[in-house]
């Protein structure tokens, strides 16, 4: 008699998760970016995402290598457990979990900003909260009733909005080449250190997101081959993406820099009325997206820290039938909900850009200590991990140093929430050790 499984379901393939990945970077970012981007770099900007690309693709090799040694569900919470211990795990699985709740509720008030130029009522409080909770709540069921539903979601948002911007890209790369009068000259720029290190931490805002798909590796079928393919596919898929937008963008809009959707606008100049609404909509599946995406991977932290005690067990709990972490579902889309309907885009967003970093640094500092606990792990390993990991690192420091005193209060604050929870925790093991 086959026993019953008990446990979550191995379900999410190579290119599932590469497309989970991507469908987490690509939010509705890309189409509002190209803007504040062209006001600090000009027509350096596309060039600018290939210089991200070098930083992210560094600390992407390391999350590859450390990701390759977990089948667990946890991410980065998990890794900074066998690295560093459970103080520092349960500080990375705040950091991790609440910059996700934020930057969610950041792209869910993107969505009803741009909803908003169709049906403008949906701005006004009642309304606004009524499709937020519609929203979020469908996401939250299909998650709930099992990680398959979840998986073709994501993967047909995935498909849907790669398909729309590349049908962008491509329109306007044929019209720029078949109509040169439609070309505008992109103004001269001669940016400063200030305006580099400023645009490249919006861009690392937009590539933001690959880290959190492992997060579900405990039902990703193999996370040892699948995780290092999946990453650099979605980086590199991504940044291809980024680039081609930006080319278009700073090419076809007049004084990008002032344009409030620099994407839109730039549709106008050479697709007729019914593209511009494509390109508009797609805006919209785009943001959606990137929700279902997160409602499918953050409730897997909580459930991880649940399951290891260092939350309560309650958030570790398995649906009976749809082998889903279902408390754990429940309760961050509760939370996002509260934070969608109680803050605004750039207060959301604040928490996810910074510790993000945070997260990144850990990472790049678990791979060295995780090479010498586990020498002869069964994992990925990174030509030159050291010496890349020390790249990581430095590149993280530089931009933290780059943010405001705002935003280091929201990390403070995390902080001391992870110090209560890590005091609840450590009390509570202690008093179910056993007597010697």
């Amino acid at each position: 008699m086959t026993k019953p499984q008990t446990g979550l379901v191995r379900t999410i393939g190579r290119w599932s998760l590469a497309a989970l990945m991507v469908n987490t970077m690509i939010g509705a970012s890309i189409f509002g970016l190209p803007a504040l981007l062209a006001a600090r770099l000009g027509k350096w900007s596309p060039f600018g995402f290939l210089v991200a690309f070098a930083g992210v693709s560094i600390i992407a090799g390391c999350l590859a290598e450390v990701a390759s040694q977990f089948r667990e569900t946890g991410g980065p919470y998990l890794y900074a457990d066998a690295a560093f211990g459970r103080f520092l795990a349960i500080q990375n699985g705040w950091l991790l979990w609440l910059t996700r709740i934020a930057a969610a509720s950041a792209v869910a008030n993107l969505f009803i900003i741009y909803l908003g130029e169709l049906l403008p009522a949906v701005k006004m409080p009642l309304p606004r909260a009524g499709v937020l909770t519609v929203l979020i709540g469908f996401l939250a069921v299909v998650n709930y009733c099992g990680v398959t539903g979840g998986k073709h979601l994501s993967d047909f948002f995935t498909a849907t909005k790669i398909g729309l911007l590349v049908f962008f890209v491509v329109a306007g790369l044929v019209a720029l080449a078949l109509h040169p009068a439609i070309r505008v000259t992109p103004g001269a720029a001669s940016p400063a250190a200030k305006d580099w290190f400023e645009a490249i931490l919006l861009m690392l805002y937009s590539y933001g997101g690959f880290e959190a798909a492992l997060i579900v590796s405990g039902e990703t079928r193999e996370p040892r081959k699948d995780i290092p393919i999946a990453l650099f596919a979605a980086i590199l898929a991504t940044t291809l993406l980024f680039v081609a937008v930006q080319y278009l963008v700073v090419h076809t809009v007049a004084n990008v820099a002032s344009s409030a959707a620099p994407a839109v606008d730039s549709a106008r100049q050479f697709l007729p009325s019914l593209g511009v609404h494509i390109v508009a909509a797609g805006t919209l599946l785009s943001a959606y997206g990137y929700l279902s995406a997160n409602v499918l991977h953050t409730p897997r932290i909580t459930f991880a820290m649940g399951e290891r005690g260092d939350f309560p067990a309650f958030f570790g709990r398995i649906h009976p039938r749809f082998r889903t972490p279902h408390v754990s579902i429940v309760i961050f889309a509760a939370l996002l909900l509260i934070f969608s309907i109680v803050g605004g885009f750039r207060s959301n967003a604040l928490l996810s850009s910074v510790a993000r970093l945070f997260v990144y640094g850990s990472v790049a500092a678990a791979l060295p200590l995780l090479r010498k606990k586990r020498p002869h792990a069964n994992a990925f390993r990174l030509p030159g991990g050291i010496f890349f990991s020390a790249l990581a690192l430095l590149f993280a420091v530089v931009l933290v140093t780059r943010t405001h005193r705002g935003e280091f209060i929201v990390i403070v604050i995390t902080a001391a929430l992870a110090f209560a929870n890590w005091l609840w925790a450590r009390h509570r093991a202690l008093g179910f050790a056993p007597e010697t």
